[in-house]
C-alpha cells in the first residue's frame, strides 16, 4: 500500500474566455447605441389648410449657360460679370424683393458661375433661392417641376 500524501492541486479558473466575451459585449453595446446628433436639418413641412390660396409672384429666372454667361428672364446680358448680373436683377425686381428667384444652369456650366449667381442673388436681397432641375428620361429630356430651396 502506498501511503504517500498526494500533492493537492489548487483549483484554477481560466477567465481568458470570459474576458473575451465581456469585451465583445461591450463593443456590441457601444456600436448599437444611438448618439445624440446635433447637426440635423430643420425641415418645415407644408401644412394643408382650407384658406384661399394666394398666388406667388412669378419668380425671376437666372439661366447660367455653358460658356458662363447669364440670362435674366431669358434676356441675355452684355457680359458675365457679377456687377452686370446684379444690375440686371435690381432692374427686374424693382421694389419687390420678396419675389423668389430660380437659378437654372446648363450641365456644362462651371460650378463657379452657378455659385456666383447664387451669391449675387443673396446680396441683392433674394431670400427664396430655388435651383431648377431637369430629369432625364428616355431619349429626350423632360422638365421636372421640382426645385430645391
Amino acid at each position: 500500500m502506498n501511503f504517500r500524501s498526494r500533492r493537492e492541486v489548487e483549483p484554477e479558473i481560466n477567465v481568458t474566455s470570459l474576458i473575451d466575451v465581456i469585451l465583445l459585449l461591450v463593443m456590441f453595446f457601444m456600436v448599437s447605441t444611438t448618439f445624440v446628433t446635433d447637426g440635423r436639418l430643420n425641415v418645415r413641412l407644408p401644412t394643408a389648410s382650407m384658406a384661399s390660396v394666394t398666388r406667388q409672384p412669378d419668380p425671376v429666372v437666372v439661366t447660367v449657360l455653358a460658356d458662363g454667361t447669364y440670362r435674366v428672364n431669358e434676356r441675355a446680358l452684355a457680359n458675365a460679370s457679377p456687377a452686370t448680373l446684379r444690375a440686371a436683377l435690381e432692374q427686374v425686381i424693382g421694389d419687390g424683393r420678396g419675389k423668389p428667384i430660380t437659378i437654372r444652369a446648363d450641365a456644362r456650366a462651371t460650378h463657379q458661375a452657378v455659385v456666383t449667381a447664387m451669391d449675387v442673388a443673396g446680396r441683392v436681397g433674394f431670400t427664396q433661392v430655388n435651383i431648377a432641375t431637369i430629369s432625364q428620361t428616355g431619349a429626350g429630356a423632360v422638365p421636372a417641376p421640382s426645385a430645391t430651396q
